[in-house]
């Protein structure tokens, strides 16, 4: 039997990300353009009246929404949370940047909990685990050991080692990956957000990888929810997790449990408003 995972009582304390538009450029699709974003590809084709399989044209103007609640973890500066394929940095400023990431497929899980950063690296090599490297015998690929930097190395231009055994954050020769669960447990960025963090993460600084498919929020007299598919099947009981989330936070009567039921259904990423509307007499 599934339970509900602690993490869902994690607070929520803003949201990042805002509504949009975006221009179609030349070798967009839906896909790429979700990527780039953080939008799935079934939200951001409805947001735009698209069917899922739809291509788009050059200068055609997308809404996009790529909104997204931040849990807040203590003494974190950098949150991964895997399902919903984000990773937050707090700055020293007191703001927060969220940037969407590809995690651990489902039979090559990202590791959950805390780290450290360990080390940087500038154009690194990528020294192929063994255990790819039977994966590639399978699969009847080349078996690689080494890649130089170059435009086939998988691991991009930067790579941040941490603390966690053969896991690193870095990024890609592959954008369009990017918002999936598609890798072997690195937490991978599109190539300019990793050169927006590269230079701001230090070694030592401390971050936490959590499991958070549904995230709850009570914002300006507005109960949000979020929620994403229980890819590692840790949950189970998505519509369960959200109820207690609020009940944890205090506003759990506060919610229309149809549109939250609804908004579980479709468990497509974007903070919706479930705020139970009282009649008036």
């Amino acid at each position: 039997m599934h339970s509900i995972v602690a993490a869902v009582v994690l607070a929520v304390v803003e949201i990042v990300g805002s509504v949009s538009t975006y221009t179609v450029r030349p070798g967009d699709s839906l896909t790429r353009v979700g990527a780039r974003f953080g939008i799935s590809v079934g939200a951001l084709a409805e947001s735009n009246g698209l069917d899922e399989s739809a291509l788009l044209q050059i200068g055609q103007v997308l809404t996009i929404d790529n909104r997204h609640l931040v849990p807040a973890v203590d003494g974190a500066n950098l949150v991964v949370n895997v399902p919903q394929r984000m990773l937050f940095w707090f700055t020293p400023a007191g703001t927060t940047r969220g940037f969407p990431v590809a995690g651990g497929k489902q039979d090559w899980r990202t590791p959950i909990g805390e780290f450290t950063v360990a080390s940087k690296e500038v154009d690194p090599t990528w020294d192929v685990p063994v255990s790819i490297q039977e994966e590639m015998r399978r699969e009847g690929k080349p078996v690689l050991t080494h890649v130089p930097p170059s435009r086939e190395n998988p691991l991009g231009k930067f790579w941040i080692g941490l603390s966690i055994p053969g896991v690193g954050i870095h990024g890609t020769n592959a954008p369009a990956s990017i918002y999936g669960l598609v890798t072997h447990g690195c937490i991978r960025l599109y190539p300019d957000d990793i050169a927006e963090l590269f230079p701001r993460v230090e070694i030592g600084m401390r971050g936490k990888v959590i499991y958070e498919p549904v995230l709850t929020a009570y914002i300006k007299g507005i109960v949000y929810l979020e929620v994403h598919p229980d890819a590692y099947a840790k949950v189970g009981d998505l519509f369960g997790a959200a109820m207690e989330a609020a009940k944890s936070g205090g506003y759990a009567d506060m919610i229309d449990s149809e549109l939250a039921r609804e908004v579980v259904r479709k468990h497509d990423g974007v903070p919706r408003d479930v705020t139970r509307r009282r009649n008036l007499e």
